[in-house]
């Protein structure tokens, strides 16, 4: 107790030096402000992971947070000139348990309730639509570092800063994503005071959920206050691999009555039409209830096993993935490949942080 007592003093105590009035975040895409992230969230890293990018003088660090859930940390970070504060959620790491959050791929609804522990209860609800869904993995990470984070927020909150970037490299990109939804929903709900202003900055970010979640994220993120800037050589944005079945359009479709309309038809239509509609929807579906059972199902043992408390929540039989949010498109051309070429055994050779510094700088 002492301890969090003395860090939450610590942090308070940091923010407040650099207290300055007036709004300092603005919307829209900029290019240098991407590039100061960058070199935040190169420090994550040793010297071989922040190669060529030097360090932040505009922000310092004031808070790491320890390691919990499947491998996740966070910093806060303080910019030195104005009232503004990064929260740097890390990404992927080497331990196998930092991939499982990965590989943990089944989806779960937008809104409900995760039992973390038996003293970590995590309430949710990134998006209102029913039919929404989101990333089970990343979300059992949202829930431990939720935890950590909301405390330190308050602190800086109560010390004057009320600008905040989110910011998330990789699967960090993906929490970002989800820290995104949860923030405004605490700030709707009067959880969160309603002046405070997000901006997020999601750096190669995979794909975090399925279309009726990403149409809230963009609706309530519009106009300039969250963007996903990915490389066009990098895989990992195109991931989780999405697969979409009559199940996952809207109420009204041309779908829905399908059956019942072929019944009317007169035989052999009928049966013509039949055959032809399973053709068309028997393998989408086999393939979703497959990734299921592989990254849901066999992925929960694996989980249960390094979070032994965690009660493992229901899934939503949906696998259709989806691009979400803003896209700033840093495009590799012939002379990007000069520099960084195509690798059949570094697969995270597009990856990196210094592609992505590489092809920002070039922005206009």
């Amino acid at each position: 107790m002492r301890y969090c007592y003395l860090i939450s003093l610590f942090i308070i105590t940091f923010c407040f030096g650099y207290f300055a009035q007036g709004q300092n975040l603005q919307p829209g895409f900029d290019k240098q402000e991407y590039l100061e992230l960058l070199k935040i969230y190169s420090r994550w890293g040793d010297s071989s992971f922040y190669t060529g990018i030097e360090q932040s003088e505009t922000y310092a660090r004031a808070y790491r947070s320890p390691t919990v859930g499947l491998e996740n940390r966070w910093e806060l970070h303080v910019n030195k000139l104005h009232n503004v504060a990064v929260i740097s959620i890390r990404g992927t790491i080497a331990d196998p348990v930092s991939w499982l959050a990965n590989f943990y791929a089944a989806m779960v609804p937008a809104k409900g309730t995760l039992q973390l522990t038996k003293n970590l209860t995590f309430n949710y609800h990134l998006a209102t639509n029913p039919k929404a869904a989101v990333h089970a993995g990343w979300l059992i990470s949202l829930g431990f570092l939720a935890n950590d984070i909301l405390p330190r927020l308050d602190s800086c909150y109560r010390s004057g800063i009320k600008e905040y970037i989110i910011l998330g490299h990789s699967q960090g990109g993906a929490i970002a994503y989800l820290l995104t939804s949860h923030l405004y929903y605490l700030q709707d709900t009067g959880k969160l005071p309603a002046d405070i202003r997000f901006k997020t900055y999601c750096s190669a970010g995979p794909k975090p959920g399925n279309l009726y979640y990403a149409y809230e994220y963009e609706n309530r993120t519009q106009g300039g206050w969250a963007f996903n800037v990915v490389n066009s050589a990098d895989w990992v944005p195109e991931v989780p691999i999405s697969i979409q079945t009559v199940n996952d359009f809207n109420n009204t479709n041309p779908f829905t009555n399908a059956k019942a309309s072929i019944k009317k038809q007169k035989f052999p239509r009928r049966t013509a039409l039949n055959y032809v509609y399973r053709q068309l929807t028997k393998h989408t579906l086999k393939a979703q209830k497959r990734y299921q059972q592989y990254l849901g199902n066999k992925a929960s043992k694996y989980v249960k096993s390094q979070l032994k408390e965690i009660e493992i929540p229901a899934f939503y039989n949906s696998n259709h993935y989806v691009r979400t949010g803003t896209f700033i498109v840093l495009l590799a051309d012939e002379a990007y490949y000069q520099q960084f070429p195509d690798s059949q055994t570094k697969v995270f050779t597009h990856h990196m942080l210094q592609p992505y510094y590489y092809l920002a700088q070039k922005l206009k």
